[in-house]
């Protein structure tokens, strides 16, 4: 598990999931457990036997314009204080923190520069 300050978890966001699948299990030897949440499937990408990352569907989730991407998410102690602090130091928060059960507590900021990244307290 990362520590603070280092990235912890990368997912890929796209229109294409199933294509992006292909791809990587041909490319990397991934493979796939899928994780369903609500009206879509979070698939969890594993390399020999390990979790590695994630996939899923852009739709809904990504930042207004941005196209397929990977996105990082970076180890912090405490997501709600880190967040108002990335806040107050010109930053933006655009999801405020919230948890995902069995995962962590999670915060979505653009940086001072408008680049997304987001902050887990992992559990």
């Amino acid at each position: 598990m990362a520590s603070h300050g280092e990235f912890h978890w990368n997912e890929l966001m796209t229109d294409e999931v199933e294509a992006a699948k292909v791809f990587y299990a041909e490319t990397l030897g991934w493979t796939y457990d899928a994780f369903p949440m609500g009206e879509m499937t979070y698939w969890v990408c594993m390399s020999n036997g390990k979790p590695v990352g994630g996939i899923m569907p852009l739709t809904g989730v990504a930042l207004d314009g941005a196209g397929p991407h990977w996105f990082s998410h970076i180890a912090v102690d405490d997501v709600d204080a880190r967040a108002a602090t990335a806040k107050a130091s010109g930053g933006e928060i655009v999801r405020e923190p919230f948890d995902i059960p069995g995962v962590g507590r999670v915060a979505i900021i653009l940086d001072a520069t408008g680049a997304g990244v987001g902050m887990i307290t992992p559990a």
